[in-house]
């Protein structure tokens, strides 16, 4: 059996996030069948139709999209969406002929915030996900406080049954991915 490309992207750009903590967690415990690559999208400028050449990050970016079967986004919420890095590293990808670096690839969200975790921004980007044609994984849900001891003061995740959670998430999206190539 082929082993399941897995490209994680997360939407805060800060190091100690939680939310890269969240996907640290799931490219370290990964089941055998699956790898996961954690885009950095750092250097990836706002998307911008005028630019003729597109930078280099932004191909490495590209590339990556081209390589994964499935995509698990990291989705922090900012003012209720989801956060501008994420949306942003979309748009790049949403430009490829035919949307062939998105359509058809599933997903799965999770993410950390305050209060609700990052159901308001898990939401919103679910519809862009409708519009993008990229399948989403419906259960299980992952909403983390990030403020509530499960994760370590570098966003390291430590909470055991979130651990569980994102065990279980990686297992159904690589069996959604199976079901769909």
């Amino acid at each position: 059996m082929k082993k399941i490309n897995i490209l994680g992207i997360c939407g805060s750009l800060r190091n100690a996030s939680t939310n890269m903590g969240l996907l640290r967690y799931a490219q370290e415990n990964a089941p055998q069948d699956i790898s996961i690559t954690i885009a950095d999208l750092s250097e990836i400028p706002f998307f911008n139709a005028d630019l003729t050449e597109k930078p280099a990050a932004v191909e490495t970016l590209l590339h990556q999209f081209a390589q994964a079967d499935a995509f698990l986004f990291a989705c922090p919420e900012y003012n209720y969406s989801f956060a501008p890095a994420l949306k942003n590293a979309l748009d790049w990808a949403s430009r490829a002929d035919d949307n062939r670096l998105l359509a058809g690839k599933p997903a799965a969200l999770l993410g950390s915030g305050g209060g609700m975790g990052s159901a308001r921004a898990q939401y919103h980007l679910r519809q862009v996900c409708v519009f993008l044609d990229i399948p989403l994984l419906n259960k299980p849900e992952i909403f983390c406080n990030a403020f509530a001891g499960s994760f370590a003061a570098d966003g390291r995740l430590v909470d055991e049954k979130i651990q569980g959670l994102i065990d279980q998430q990686l297992a159904a999206l690589g069996d959604l991915t199976r079901r769909l190539s």
